[in-house]
């Protein structure tokens, strides 16, 4: 259940696809993230409103949406914080952070004590065909590296513009992109802006 004014994506946004990275371990943390107590992907219902005019603007460019994250509580930003401050154990290095320290996500910006997905306005996501295949983006979600940048140099440009494709398509439903991150945008204009919700997905 979820509380009024939330809602699970899946259902909300027709046609879309989710993989609810933090709910297993397929993630740069490795485990369970804390508060996400089902494998699926909940936001507000005004990002789901603008997802699902962006879903259509898609599935008419031959393209669906695969949402990885969106409302994420506020203790699993606290359970990110305290993996970040830990020891490296290498477990997922290679495959999320491979060219920086564990120590150095917070300072660069790719872990943040508060998060925008806290107050149920932001989205991670990507774009797939229609038979739910994702596209080439260069490098996966949660890639915590340069070639995640937009812009980046170390992407191909038929990656570069499978980004664009995805950027032109959210910037233009509302959303805001962020630099570091190809997969990340934010409501320009959040239900909540000042809010951030801790209770569990479940």
């Amino acid at each position: 259940m979820l509380p009024e004014g939330f809602v699970f994506l899946d259902e909300a946004v027709p046609g879309s696809l989710s993989d609810a990275k933090y709910a297993g371990c397929d993630n740069f943390v490795g485990a369970p993230v804390d508060g996400y107590r089902v494998a699926r992907v909940a936001g507000s219902k005004e990002l789901a409103e603008a997802l699902t005019v962006v879903a259509e603007r898609a599935r008419a460019m031959g393209y669906r949406l695969l949402f990885w994250d969106a409302y994420r509580p506020q203790r699993a930003v606290g359970h990110f914080i305290r993996w970040s401050n830990a020891p490296e154990d290498g477990k997922t290095k290679a495959a999320h952070y491979p060219n920086i320290d564990r120590a150095q996500l917070i300072p660069l910006g790719y872990v943040a004590a508060k998060s925008g997905h806290s107050r149920g306005g932001t989205i991670d996501l990507t774009l797939t065909d229609l038979d739910g295949k994702p596209l080439d983006m260069g490098g996966d979600f949660d890639l915590m590296d340069e070639r995640s940048h937009h812009g980046s140099p170390l992407v191909s440009a038929a990656q570069t513009a499978n980004r664009e494709i995805l950027r032109a398509l959210m910037t233009g439903g509302g959303f805001t992109d962020y630099e570091n991150e190809w997969w990340h945008y934010r409501l320009a204009r959040e239900p909540y802006p000042e809010t951030y919700f801790d209770f569990p997905i479940e």
